[in-house]
């Protein structure tokens, strides 16, 4: 049973950020639009009252666990996903400089898309999709430290969303997407691990009694924006913080209440890299209810370089050696992987997008390893047009793209 409540009881002093963190060392994916707006809560235009809580929710484990959890592990969730896609550049928007805190959709419309509807969820899970990400961006919508409240009127809408899908039976991940304050330099790390906790705390608190259906992801893309190593693998100091917000996202899950404990839970690398940054990345060995997720448009020229070539000519090479890497890496030792976001710029090349995508996702499914589309629901702009269905329609443009995804998966 789903409950909507903020209300909650103390938690053990082990939460407290320092304890939880372990902090104390001192592109946005060029699909997605990118932001550095500073985290602030929208000021109420007159006669409206601010809505984000007035005290932030804190809580003990309770007994209120959905038993099935407890023996459930990563990889037998991951195993029953077949086609993935991310909602994106929805609730992911950001710094769209509305004001009213009592219409969230301003900021889930304010990238170009209209609000995400059931109709559209419904479309997609009739359409055979089994697993739907949800990208959301929390920064515009924190109250100011140190607790960081979420606008209430904000987190009724992601759970809306959620249960769009949740409650046809479908997974669900749900995340934080495009955060100006989790930038992995040792001189944040101490305040990123900090908020990381502030806002997943209250994220479990909402969402404590959904069942394993509902997946976690901890961030996305973490990375040092603006800078030469922002997508070529990161450094050290970018990996240990990366590793350090993950350790906090995991345990302020962990000790939370309701089936939080059980829950699947997925970490990116630095930047969800799909190749030097992962040699770095650090998954709990004592916690089998961890998923790695990597974000990979390959071969480049032919997936995401809008002004690359429309014809893949069946170049294998990268996606080898990508799958190789997961499976060295991660599967071969019991690691469960999703690529959280694929896709190809569609060029008026239908037939040749539908080709990569067969070849990509069965060398993905050869190990184990679903696959998300990015429809970012762009399908005329003069870059990356990953749209995948209309969202005023709720048809699927791309038929080539969902046939070939079901021969990979028959139903």
């Amino acid at each position: 049973m789903k409950k909507k409540i903020f209300g909650a009881i103390l938690i053990a002093a082990a939460l407290a950020a320092g304890a939880l963190c372990g902090c104390s060392d001192g592109k946005t994916s060029s699909s997605e639009e990118s932001t550095t707006a500073p985290a602030q809560t929208p000021a109420a235009t007159e006669g409206e009252e601010p809505t984000t809580q007035t005290e932030r929710p804190t809580y003990e484990i309770t007994e209120n666990i959905n038993k099935d959890m407890e023996t459930m592990k990563a990889a037998d969730i991951v195993s029953q996903m077949k086609l993935g896609i991310s909602i994106g550049n929805s609730l992911d928007s950001t710094n769209s400089g509305i004001i009213r805190i009592d219409q969230p959709w301003k900021w889930e419309t304010a990238w170009g898309n209209p609000k995400i509807s059931k109709e559209l969820v419904d479309a997609l899970v009739d359409a055979g999709f089994n697993t739907i990400r949800i990208p959301v961006s929390w920064t515009d919508h924190l109250a100011p430290e140190p607790d960081y409240l979420i606008v209430e009127s904000w987190m009724d809408r992601v759970q809306q969303v959620v249960d769009y899908a949740y409650d046809r039976g479908v997974y669900v991940i749900l995340n934080l997407h495009h955060e100006d304050w989790n930038y992995p330099y040792y001189d944040n790390q101490e305040k990123a691990c900090e908020i990381m906790e502030a806002v997943w705390i209250q994220i479990a608190e909402r969402f404590k009694d959904y069942d394993e259906h509902l997946i976690f992801e901890g961030q996305n893309e973490p990375r040092k924006v603006g800078t030469s190593l922002e997508w070529n693998g990161g450094d050290k100091e970018g990996w240990d913080v990366v590793n350090a917000t993950n350790k906090a996202f995991i345990k302020t899950v962990r000790n939370s209440g309701g089936s939080n404990p059980y829950r699947i839970l997925v970490i990116p690398d630095y930047a969800a890299n799909s190749t030097t940054a992962l040699d770095h990345l650090e998954v709990p060995e004592d916690d089998d209810r961890i998923v790695v997720s990597v974000h990979a448009y390959t071969p480049y020229n032919f997936a995401l370089n809008a002004n690359g070539s429309a014809e893949w000519n069946n170049d294998t090479q990268d996606i080898d050696a990508l799958m190789s890497k997961l499976k060295t890496l991660f599967t071969d030792k019991g690691i469960p992987v999703i690529i959280g976001e694929f896709g190809a710029v569609n060029k008026d090349n239908a037939e040749e997008r539908a080709q990569w995508l067969k070849y990509y996702m069965s060398a993905a499914k050869e190990i184990g390893v679903p696959c998300f589309w990015w429809d970012n629901g762009s399908f005329k702009s003069n870059g990356e047009n990953l749209g995948f269905i209309d969202r005023l329609t709720n048809e699927i443009i791309c038929p080539e793209l969902l046939e070939a995804m079901k021969e990979v998966y028959p139903e």
